[in-house]
């Protein structure tokens, strides 16, 4: 199968081999395509199933057990795998209720090898890199990118660098990174402008960036909904609900269902529903202007994996909105750090930024726009560890604008027996 980049605006394609991240024509994103016509019959079903489980490399992996709809002509001594993907789809029937739908699906990516997503669209880009010959690799971070990228990064012998905002980084993740060995900088910026900085420091330096702006990284987050819909028979859900930061998910779900409904996997399309924080919102807000003049916003969320102001995947993000006939929702923090004490609560456990799936389907059904009879999937992006501070300022009902609603509040005793029982009676 022959395989370009090509640009989404202007359909300029650029061999794989080159180290491009924009179209020279025009400036749009670039897409990864595939030239599916000259697979018809092969990519099915019974290929995919009949990997499943496997123990061998690389099919062991999640990701590139869907290979021929990842990146069907790389060779295999250049993946970096970890294993990653292979994530449980939980069917709660309390979370359901709480929704206000008859069925509603949690796929959880916090299940990764780093604790998030980011892991699955890290083995491709960094496998893309390897190809390439690159050694030096960089992200601009809000936490999750930046595990995942130092830990690939070891994994494949080259050095990771991080561009890390001054302020509201999660402590798991910045954990991650240093242990992982990559090189930390933090910057007196926020991630829009550590995104520009690590864009032009890159060029400079001839170090290869992966954040979600490189197309590859977007190939490998598609198969978090091509294991998803496996998991359930390939019958298609009525709706996928994502939370959105800098898109990259929503973009890579949008090409994916795309992909799937061409090659004959699944019969329709799922709407999409992509969730922002209402104070990292900028996607919304175009959304609701009718995509009129696009503004960015001055990011500030609890929910800091989504904390994004200037989301690069725009571009792709709407075109995934366009084909699927999605929408998108804004929830507060106090409506994300509730519901992620509900998903807490149910044994799953998430992130801030994973809860705004539930919050939003929430807010979707209360608009009547997802109906109780409707299929909902969504998509938990990282691990309840991933930022603890945030859990139990919440319980501890000690986060500045936010009322615990589902406070499980510590119990405190002294070294009396008769007190304990008390307690517990």
């Amino acid at each position: 199968m022959s395989s370009s980049l090509q640009c989404i605006d202007c359909a300029q394609q650029y061999p794989l081999n080159r180290v491009i991240y924009a179209c020279e024509r025009c400036g749009g994103l670039l897409d990864v395509a595939h030239d599916f016509a000259a697979s018809t019959g092969k990519i099915t079903r019974e290929l995919f199933d009949e990997r499943l489980g496997a123990l061998d490399f690389p099919y062991n992996s999640g990701v590139w057990r869907f290979k021929e709809l990842v990146y069907p002509d790389i060779e295999d001594a250049h993946i970096v795998s970890r294993g990653e993907g292979n994530t449980n789809l939980y069917e709660l029937p309390r979370l359901a209720a709480s929704v206000g739908v008859d069925s509603f699906m949690l796929k959880h990516e916090g299940e990764n090898p780093t604790g998030s997503f980011k892991d699955r669209g890290m083995t491709s880009g960094l496998s893309h890199a390897k190809g390439l010959g690159m050694t030096r690799v960089a992200c601009a971070s809000t936490g999750n990118t930046s595990a995942s990228m130092a830990s690939y990064a070891a994994l494949a012998g080259m050095q990771g660098i991080i561009f890390l905002q001054n302020t509201a980084i999660a402590l798991g993740k910045l954990a991650q990174g240093i242990a992982y060995g990559g090189t930390c900088l933090q910057i007196n910026a926020d991630f829009d402008r550590n995104m520009a900085l690590v864009r032009q420091v890159a060029e400079r330096l001839g170090i290869y960036v992966l954040n979600s702006i490189n197309p590859f990284r977007l190939e490998g987050q598609k198969s978090i909904l091509f294991e998803a819909l496996q998991q359930m028979r390939w019958q298609a859900p009525d709706w996928v609900i994502v939370p959105g930061g800098n898109l990259g998910n929503s973009s890579a779900f949008g090409k994916a269902l795309l992909e799937m409904h061409t090659v004959g996997l699944i019969d329709r399309l799922p709407r999409l529903a992509i969730v922002q924080a209402e104070g990292a919102n900028p996607l919304y807000r175009h959304y609701a202007s009718g995509f009129r003049g696009f503004q960015p916003v001055k990011a500030d969320t609890i929910a800091t994996a989504i904390k994004i102001g200037d989301p690069v995947n725009l571009q792709k993000a709407i075109r995934a909105l366009e084909w699927t006939g999605g929408v998108v929702e804004q929830v507060s923090d106090q409506q994300i750090m509730d519901a992620k004490a509900l998903i807490d609560g149910a044994g799953i456990g998430c992130e801030p930024a994973s809860a705004c799936s539930l919050a939003g389907a929430r807010k979707l059904v209360e608009r009547g726009i997802i109906k109780r009879g409707d299929t909902v999937l969504g998509i938990l992006t990282g691990h309840v560890l991933k930022d603890p501070a945030a859990t139990i300022g919440y319980h501890a009902d000690e986060l500045p604008g936010i009322t615990a609603q589902r406070r499980n509040p510590m119990l405190r005793a002294e070294d009396d027996l008769e007190q304990i029982v008390a307690l517990l009676a």
